[in-house]
C-alpha cells in the first residue's frame, strides 16, 4: 500500500488507499514527476527521469494566467495517462473519488504556480465534458502541501467563471465531502453577498441553500412565497472581513477559453 509520495520539493503522506497497479502498491513511497506526473518506485529512477524530461508544464492549454498562478485545461480523451495519474494522485486525498481510469468524457483543469523552472503542480478539479445535470465540477483536490493557500476557492471561483462564459448557471457535483461543503459555502456566502442574486453563475438551489444557512430566506405568514431578508450591517462586515484575509480571487480578464464543443 501506497502510504507516501514524493512530488517537487514535498513528501506527502496519503489520506486514502489510491488504486496503483500491483507492482506499485506493494511500495510504501512512490516518487511523482510533477510536470508529467509520471509515478516510478525507486529515487534513482525518478532522478534519472527528472533529469530526461522534457515535459515543464500540463499538455492541453494555458487558459488562464495571473501573475505566476496558471490554469491549464487538459482533455481527458487526447491526454488519457496524464488524466488516469492525476486521478490516482486525487483518490490519496479523496475518499469519495471513484473517477480513476475512464477519465475521457472529462475535462481536467490543472492549477500550477510557475517560476523560472517551469509550471509546478498544486491541485485540479475535473468536471464532465457534457453534464445533463449541468455540473460544473465533479471533484476538486489541492495537493496538502499546497492548501490553505486560498486555491480551492480560487478554482472553485474559476469554475463559476466557465459557467457565466458559457451562460448556463452550473453547480458542484452532489453529494460533496464534509470538507468540500464548507469551503462551497464560504464561497458562495462570499459571493452571493458581493452580488446578492445577480450575475452569480450559481444554480437556484445553492442560492436558496446558502440564504437559508444564514437565516436571509424566511417564509411569508400564512402564504407559500418566500422573502429575502438582507441584513444590510451583517452583510458589509461579511464581506469587509473576508476582504481583510486578501483572498486569492480570479481575474476574468485573464480568461482566454472557448466552451468544450
Amino acid at each position: 500500500q501506497v502510504k507516501k509520495i514524493h512530488i517537487g520539493a514535498y513528501e506527502i503522506n496519503s489520506w486514502y488507499i489510491s488504486p496503483f497497479p500491483d507492482e506499485y502498491s506493494r511500495h510504501p513511497l512512490l516518487y511523482i514527476c510533477e510536470f508529467c506526473l509520471k509515478y516510478m518506485k525507486s529515487e534513482y529512477t525518478y532522478r534519472r527521469h527528472c533529469l530526461k524530461c522534457m515535459q515543464r508544464h500540463p499538455p492541453g492549454d494555458e487558459i488562464y494566467r495571473d501573475g505566476n498562478i496558471s490554469v491549464f485545461e487538459v482533455d481527458g480523451r487526447k491526454n488519457k495517462i496524464y488524466c488516469q495519474n492525476l486521478c490516482l494522485i486525487g483518490k490519496m486525498f479523496l475518499d469519495t473519488k471513484t473517477l480513476y481510469y475512464d477519465v475521457e468524457p472529462f475535462l481536467f483543469y490543472i492549477l500550477c504556480e510557475y517560476d523560472e523552472k517551469g509550471y509546478h503542480f498544486a491541485g485540479y478539479y475535473s468536471k464532465e465534458k457534457r453534464s445533463v445535470q449541468g455540473y460544473n465540477l465533479s471533484c476538486i483536490m489541492i495537493l496538502p502541501s499546497r492548501q490553505r493557500e486560498g486555491y480551492g476557492k480560487l478554482l472553485i471561483e474559476f469554475s463559476y467563471l466557465l459557467s457565466k462564459k458559457e451562460g448556463v448557471p452550473g453547480s458542484p457535483e452532489k453529494p460533496l465531502s464534509d470538507f468540500g461543503l464548507l469551503s462551497y459555502l464560504s464561497y458562495w456566502r462570499r459571493a452571493i453577498y458581493e452580488i446578492l442574486l445577480a450575475k452569480t453563475g450559481m444554480t437556484i438551489d445553492d442560492i436558496t441553500s446558502t440564504l437559508q444557512t444564514d437565516g436571509m430566506l424566511q417564509r411569508q405568514s400564512g402564504v407559500s412565497n418566500y422573502v429575502i431578508v438582507v441584513d444590510s450591517k451583517r452583510t458589509e462586515n461579511y464581506v469587509q472581513r473576508a476582504n481583510e484575509k486578501n483572498p486569492r480571487r480570479i481575474d476574468p480578464s485573464k480568461l482566454r477559453w472557448a466552451p468544450f464543443l
